[in-house]
């Protein structure tokens, strides 16, 4: 399997009280979908369409056809469960799906979180938003500048679950040694721009895990106006031991993850305890047992006490 060294982060960031990013990091697939509906029915949209990816079946087909028929189960679930439960109506997500076979990754796209590939020194967008800013931007009625400010910009025109069939965009990348991909949710690329993103992904090229932390980082620095994921992977012949094989990370730049983040966190396996303390533990339950006669006995005298008194 020519998948090197992987990474993720999750974040809830700067704004937003729950995380509504779920994400797929199971080599050879790798994705990202990020939720959308009212109260926590994005979280539910997101965390079904991740499980259709875990569990998905490839019924003897590849590549695209493989990705869209994951993408289509993670819709049959999440539009089946938003028509039957009152409290999930309405709710979707984006997805954006990557599947490494050899030396191919076949990539498929829902929504307006996003696909890159780094090779080299240059950077390129895979995917193509689904949002209303984007319409507008294609047919001229917006510029570059005002599509970055647009205050409909994370209105999302396609997404997986409101519909009962959903338009996948799928295609295959000839990928090459060294190549680097990015899949992220719109709280990252809103935030931060593709040069910098090149840029922070460039300077930890053979750390991808300080490249999703530096990513995080600098979308929370720009106001972390939404939750961010990102996931990136390398293709190499020689797989590597990747620096994280799990998911989400622990707080960034030092900060406290906030109570939601934490939901999200790889708990670190709790060290063995140390000797002196095993052996501590039959002196110390001799000592509560001591505290514990004392006390019946000051209770047995005073009981005395009060009846001579009376």
């Amino acid at each position: 399997m020519p998948v090197g060294a992987y990474a993720v982060v999750s974040d809830t960031g700067r704004r937003r009280r729950r995380n509504e990013d779920n994400y797929v990091v199971a080599p050879p697939l790798f994705a990202v979908a990020d939720g959308m509906g009212g109260a926590q029915a994005g979280e539910v949209a997101s965390r079904l369409a991740a499980s259709a990816l875990e569990g998905g079946d490839s019924n003897g087909v590849d590549g695209p056809e493989r990705v869209d028929a994951l993408i289509q189960e993670a819709n049959r679930r999440i539009y089946d469960r938003a028509s039957t439960d009152p409290t999930a109506s309405g709710m979707g997500t984006t997805m954006t799906v990557a599947l490494v076979q050899g030396m191919t990754v076949a990539i498929g796209h829902v929504g307006d979180s996003r696909a890159y590939l780094v090779r080299g020194e240059q950077m390129e967008q895979l995917t193509e938003d689904h949002s209303l800013v984007n319409e507008l931007l294609k047919s001229g009625k917006l510029s570059e500048e005002e599509a970055q400010v647009h205050p409909q910009r994370s209105v999302i025109t396609r997404a997986v679950g409101t519909d009962p069939d959903v338009d996948v965009d799928g295609f295959t990348i000839e990928a090459e040694e060294g190549d680097i991909f990015l899949i992220c949710s719109d709280g990252l690329t809103d935030m931060v721009e593709d040069e910098e993103i090149l840029e922070l992904v460039a300077e930890s090229r053979d750390d991808l895990d300080n490249a999703v932390k530096a990513l995080v980082a600098a979308a929370n620095r720009g106001g972390g106006e939404d939750n961010i994921t990102a996931v990136a992977f390398r293709i190499s012949a020689e797989t590597a031991p990747s620096a994280e094989d799990t998911v989400a990370m622990p707080a960034l730049d030092g900060d406290e993850p906030d109570e939601q983040t934490r939901e999200y966190v790889e708990e670190e396996p709790e060290e063995e305890p140390r000797a002196e303390a095993v052996e501590a533990g039959p002196v110390a339950r001799r000592v509560r047992l001591v505290l514990i006669v004392l006390v019946l006995l000051a209770i047995a005298a005073a009981l005395v006490v009060w009846r001579l008194v009376l």
